[in-house]
């Protein structure tokens, strides 16, 4: 069975720094573009980052970019998501996905694009 398991999560203080980690099992993704998206209360799911099989292509979103930075270790099969210069409006459930291995575009930022999902995990930011 497939799985994305998310951790990191938690209570940080605005300006404080948190750091995701999304662990696969059940098969191996380190041929697999891997995103991070995030779902603010009554808000819709929202892209935050991607990465592509070995590291070396990301994209940010505008509102992320310069703060956050996404990378992985294929050798544990997880990926992280480094999110510093935290504000209130980061607050939300994260969460990791993966693209089908078959699509090696990075700059991909529609969630239906991603066929795999981990359950999520809640940052709190306050203020």
């Amino acid at each position: 069975q497939v799985q994305l398991v998310e951790s990191g999560g938690g209570l940080v203080q605005a300006g404080g720094s948190l750091t995701l980690s999304c662990a696969a099992s059940g098969r191996s993704f380190s041929r697999n573009v891997m995103g991070w998206f995030r779902r603010a209360p009554g808000k819709e799911r929202d892209f935050v980052a991607s990465i592509n099989w070995n590291g070396d292509g990301t994209y940010y979103a505008d509102s992320v970019k310069g703060r956050f930075s996404v990378s992985r270790n294929n050798a544990k099969n997880t990926v992280y998501l480094q999110m510093n210069s935290l504000n209130v409006e980061d607050t939300a459930v994260y969460y990791c996905a993966a693209r089908d291995r078959s699509k090696v575009a990075v700059m991909v930022t529609d969630p239906r694009e991603y066929p795999y999902w981990g359950q999520g995990t809640q940052v709190t930011v306050s203020s």
